[in-house]
């Protein structure tokens, strides 16, 4: 499974990359509107942090299928061929996807809500589609669910072979588990949930232990590279 960040604040994209085996960076309108600058400008920044090779995800901001075509062939002679261009699963979105599709432009189906809004992107081609599990979670119904049923739509019509999930709009670290067990493609999260995989004051205090038990043995301030 892939594993993206779901922001645009370079110096945050930064320290994740860091220390996280991190696949891309997944963005949108709003997430670009919190950095209040050109959104270029930002996006051409995560594309240094993340090279070429990382997959970078941009939104398509129109509602008229032409124009979202329009915007989707600008944003990736701006940003590489790595990049996917996130399309609104409405009928405006699916006829965008389509032109898309016969061009060759990379995408990924947004907004997913529904089973059918998945299976239709993966349909028009789209090598991705979002679920947002919060979200689908606040409105009464179970995300992580939704978000199975969705690949479990993809897969049974053999639309995998070049599409999956990218799912989103996560709380919790639990959510990414759940459905990392299933086996989707990808998800992107918040730098604070990726933190969270791994936070643990257990194992934070086995670390302090297996430190003090060392250095009362080598030293203070040794390590096997200084005994």
């Amino acid at each position: 499974m892939k594993l993206c960040i779901d922001i645009a604040d370079v110096a945050q994209i930064r320290h994740i990359y860091e220390y996280f085996p991190v696949d891309g960076v997944s963005t949108n309108p709003s997430i670009l509107a919190k950095e209040g600058r050109n959104p270029y400008d930002v996006l051409k920044e995560i594309r240094s942090v993340i090279g070429e090779e990382g997959e970078l995800f941009v939104q398509a901001t129109a509602q008229k299928a032409e124009v979202m075509a329009e915007e989707s062939r600008r944003i990736v002679a701006e940003l590489g061929k790595t990049t996917l261009v996130k399309i609104p699963c409405t009928p405006e979105g699916f006829k965008a996807m389509k032109i898309l599709h016969q061009e060759g432009i990379r995408f990924i189906g947004t907004a997913v809500y529904t089973t059918m809004q998945g299976w239709l992107a993966a349909k028009c081609g789209a090598e991705y589609v979002a679920p947002y599990v919060n979200r689908i979670d606040n409105m009464g119904f179970d995300g992580v669910q939704v978000s199975k049923d969705i690949h479990d739509a993809i897969t049974g019509s053999g639309y995998d072979s070049y599409s999956g999930l990218l799912a989103a709009s996560f709380k919790n670290s639990q959510q990414v588990l759940e459905l990392a067990k299933y086996g989707v493609k990808a998800v992107t999260v918040a730098p604070d949930i990726i933190e969270g995989l791994v936070k643990n004051a257990a194992i934070d205090a086995a670390i302090d232990q297996f430190t003090a038990d060392f250095e009362g043995l080598a030293g203070v301030g040794n390590t096997m590279a200084t005994v």
